[in-house]
């Protein structure tokens, strides 16, 4: 069988049924009398170790089958769930995620797992954890082995045994046994019968095809079969599937059922028909999939997996869909023809359509990203003797998939930080008047074109002055800035490199050590981050963040024949400056904007534009933006207008071009390039 095609699928699902061990076990953990928890990570568990063993991947499928016996312990009450237990499964999911990944990187899946496989065997053994008594396991052992009765044919089932013989064919019940360590037996049951099904007609399974597919059975069961071939040519085939461990056949003749219902009853022939029906859908071995493999889907599952490569794709044929609309546009509107105008219109309104729904397939909900963190959050508690609850609220809200990549680092950064230096020791928080267990708080939530992601811990805060004190002592700021500083700008000293507020590091986090990349991941994104706190109570960190990066609405301004695009994201207003309003301020011209001083940046020399005309004008034309509770105005020459753009970057050989964040093509043909605003007002 090619598995190359099934590798893609093989990875994502194995990446959701270890995320769903995950989330399980961490609620097993606060309720572990629910044994419906169990079941839910025993049928995840499963569903990986069948797909792993199909697929070929040996090592994992083995320590998948040793957590299950694990699981299969708890579930059956002989181990205890307790947190040295579940630190022992925790593990094992944490070998079967490198694992996975090694596979999705092009390697074999293999890791040395000797030591947590000895600590599951220790487990399942009872070994320093309690357990039931082993009477009670042999009894539940001996209630499972049963004899298996003889198989007893229907009045149709019997007549179709009589007609084979009649027309010169063999009926033949196998028996088939399995290995006792088969990892897959609905797989393995799938190939006998595919097997089978070209040497004849299958008319019976016992147990029955439903079962057999639920894996409700020991390591045999038993098939009819009516056929042309010989018995040896048929035990022949069947050995060759893997696993089988001894094929037994036994011949059924007519003479030998005579014992059972009578053959030509009237009610037989009657309803013969709906019987029929009945043994056609249980005989077909197309229905009979390996469940574990491979689990069947509804009519109500109408979603299907798409390769981000081929979004990828889609959205750069689309961004030059705009590039040629808006050439469209420009041509249309010189041409002044009325039913050109009209269709050009209305191709507007489509393709507007048609990028909502581009953008759309490309949003991911964050709880992509949020899943993995209350597993973190568990293991760091433990780490550092603290008792810590996370909170995630709105886990639906959608991010464009650019956006959910870059993301990830950042926040486990801030979450680590939050717990390491946020989050007081349970006796300090006991001493402080609060519960001894910390609360961290993850939310997103939607507002305007933008996705807010706020981090709130409920422990120590910040102390600003010893933020302030650090900071002058860094040269971060002068002492004279630093006595103009509002209380956020002194929290968000804490992003700036280098800083740190740590007595001792630890391999945790520090307070301020690293939280500079966060802080340039997060803008490099198109976004930013605000720093509230109260000393005490605890701190809130909050992200804004672009829907999307691939279009963008800009402002589109003039500077002698150069045209350049400002995200309006980032604008405030325009505003046109006499003369007379420019003030000087440490050799710095400024305008009163609304009672705030703000610099005045003129773009022709940031950019080096040459210039033509020399004369002194009266006024300036000037864009006010602001990043976070810093502003600015762009002087231009004019300002040409609004429009949608697509964002294009500006390739390998010039990453370092100061101010500008890519380009774009305008519907005359002309290049645009992007202003990175974030970079001017730094």
């Amino acid at each position: 069988m090619e598995m190359s095609q099934y590798l893609e699928v093989f990875i994502e699902e194995s990446k959701e049924n270890l995320q769903s061990c995950n989330e399980q076990l961490l609620k097993l953990e606060k309720n572990p009398e629910n044994l419906s928890i169990v079941n839910e990570i025993f049928r995840a568990a499963h569903t990986l170790k069948g797909m792993s063993a199909t697929m070929g991947y040996e090592d994992l499928a083995n320590l998948t089958h040793k957590m299950e016996n694990v699981l299969d312990g708890i579930r059956n009450e002989k181990i205890y769930v307790s947190p040295e237990v579940l630190d022992v499964v925790f593990k094992s999911v944490d070998d079967l995620e490198a694992m996975v990944l090694s596979i999705s990187n092009g390697g074999d899946g293999k890791r040395d797992v000797t030591e947590v496989v000895a600590l599951l065997n220790a487990i399942e053994k009872g070994e320093g954890i309690p357990a039931i008594q082993a009477a009670a396991q042999s009894e539940t052992a001996s209630a499972v082995a049963q004899e298996k009765a003889p198989i007893e044919y229907e009045a149709y089932e019997q007549t179709v045994i009589e007609q084979s013989y009649e027309q010169g064919m063999q009926c033949f019940e196998l028996s088939v046994s399995l290995r006792e360590d088969c990892l897959l037996k609905a797989a393995r049951v799938y190939m006998v019968f595919e097997v089978l099904e070209k040497s004849g007609e299958i008319i019976k399974s016992e147990p029955s095809v439903d079962k057999l597919e639920e894996e409700q059975f020991d390591q045999s069961f038993t098939v009819t079969l009516i056929t042309n071939e010989d018995a040896a040519s048929l035990e022949k085939k069947v050995m060759k599937v893997s696993e089988v461990e001894k094929v037994a056949l036994s011949e059924v003749t007519p003479a030998a059922l005579k014992g059972s219902n009578s053959l030509h009853t009237d009610e037989a022939k009657t309803t013969r028909k709906e019987e029929g029906d009945a043994l056609e859908k249980e005989k077909s071995p197309k229905e009979l999939q390996p469940s574990a493999a491979s689990p069947k889907s509804g009519p109500a599952n109408k979603t299907i997996r798409v390769n981000i490569e081929r979004l990828d794709i889609l959205m750069n044929l689309f961004e030059e869909l705009v590039i040629d609309r808006g050439r469209l546009e420009q041509i249309s509107q010189d041409l002044g023809n009325p039913e050109l105008n009209e269709t050009v219109e209305r191709m507007t309104r489509i393709s507007g359509d048609l990028q909502n729904i581009i953008l759309n397939m490309r949003m991911v909900p964050v709880e992509t990203v949020f899943n993995r963190f209350p597993r973190m959050v568990r293991q760091l508690a433990r780490d550092l003797n603290k008792k810590i609850n996370i909170d995630i609220i709105g886990a639906e809200t959608e991010l464009d998939r650019t956006v959910i990549d870059e993301i990830g680092d950042p926040l486990v950064h801030l979450i680590r930080n939050a717990i390491d230096h946020g989050i007081e020791k349970p006796d300090i928080r006991l001493k402080n008047g609060k519960p001894e267990e910390g609360t961290v708080k993850l939310k997103a939530y939607h507002s305007g074109n933008h996705v807010f992601i706020e981090l709130e811990d409920d422990g120590a805060g910040i102390n600003k002055h010893r933020v302030l004190e650090k900071a002058v002592q860094k040269g971060i700021v002068s002492e004279e800035t630093a006595d103009t500083l509002t209380d956020r700008q002194i929290y968000e000293l804490i992003l700036a490199s280098g800083f740190s507020t740590a007595e001792q590091i630890s391999d945790i986090s520090g307070r301020g050590v690293g939280l500079d990349v966060v802080k340039a991941t997060i803008e490099s994104l198109g976004g930013s981050i605000t720093i509230d706190s109260t000393e005490g109570n605890g701190s809130l960190f909050s992200i804004q963040l672009p829907l999307t990066l691939s279009i963008i609405s800009v402002m589109l301004v003039e500077i002698e024949k150069e045209k350049y695009a400002i995200p309006l994201s980032s604008i405030i207003e325009t505003a046109i400056v006499k003369k007379e309003e420019i003030m000087n301020a440490h050799n710095q011209k400024v305008i009163d904007f609304r009672g705030k001083v703000v610099p005045l940046i003129f773009l022709e020399d940031i950019f080096e534009v040459p210039k033509e005309k020399m004369e002194e004008e009266d006024y300036y034309s000037t864009v006010i933006v602001r990043k976070g509770e810093k502003m600015a105005g762009l002087v231009v020459d004019s300002f040409v207008g609004q429009q949608e753009i697509v964002l294009k970057s500006l390739g390998n050989y010039l990453t370092d071009v100061f101010a500008i964040s890519g380009a774009t093509i305008l519907g005359d043909g002309q290049v645009a390039l992007i202003v990175d605003c974030n970079a001017l007002i730094k």
